[in-house]
């Protein structure tokens, strides 16, 4: 319910995106350690075992392979970040406005360099009608929601990386 009654901060034409809530941060500022909580970059490989975390697939070497989660439809949803810190995202995501035509998977600027985790399913086209200062009413998991995790208060050390498609693969 945390998203319950945000605004809309972005509706350009190419995404539209919310999750900044109020406050002197862009992103949640966790009230046990007043610091902003930031979330790695998480990318699936299709046949990888575990995701990529940290970095890129292009920084990974990677670029050539396809997101087992692509950026390839109108409604893609994925987690929002600063431009050149792959690990930034907090608490905003965003829709993409585009069609599949425009963004084939693995032939766009996106796949791979943001964490995409579903699909907009219901009411597609609204989604072009929204603007900066409409509220969420309300956000739903129609599928996967087995596969959450509450990762908040993780501490995170280090980023694994490489291709983890090969179970004697080990991450650094």
């Amino acid at each position: 319910r945390f998203y319950y009654g945000m605004e809309i901060q972005r509706a350009d034409g190419f995404v539209v995106q919310t999750g900044d809530p109020d406050g002197p941060a862009e992103g949640f500022i966790d009230p046990s350690t007043e610091a902003l909580r930031t979330v790695p970059l998480e990318i699936m490989v299709k046949g990888d075992k575990t995701p990529v975390y940290g970095e890129t697939l292009e920084e990974n070497g990677r670029y050539n392979e396809d997101p087992a989660i692509p950026f390839n439809a109108y409604g893609t949803i994925a987690m929002a970040r600063a431009e050149f810190e792959d690990n930034s995202g907090s608490s905003q995501f965003f829709w993409l406005l585009k069609e599949s035509e425009l963004t084939p998977s693995n032939a766009n600027l996106l796949d791979g360099r943001y964490a995409v985790f579903g699909y907009l399913v219901e009411n597609q086209d609204l989604l072009s009608s929204v603007q900066v200062g409409d509220t969420i009413e309300s956000i739903k998991v129609v599928s996967g929601a087995d596969l959450l995790e509450n990762a908040s208060y993780k501490v995170f050390s280090g980023f694994g990386g490489g291709n983890n498609s090969d179970e004697s693969s080990s991450s650094s």
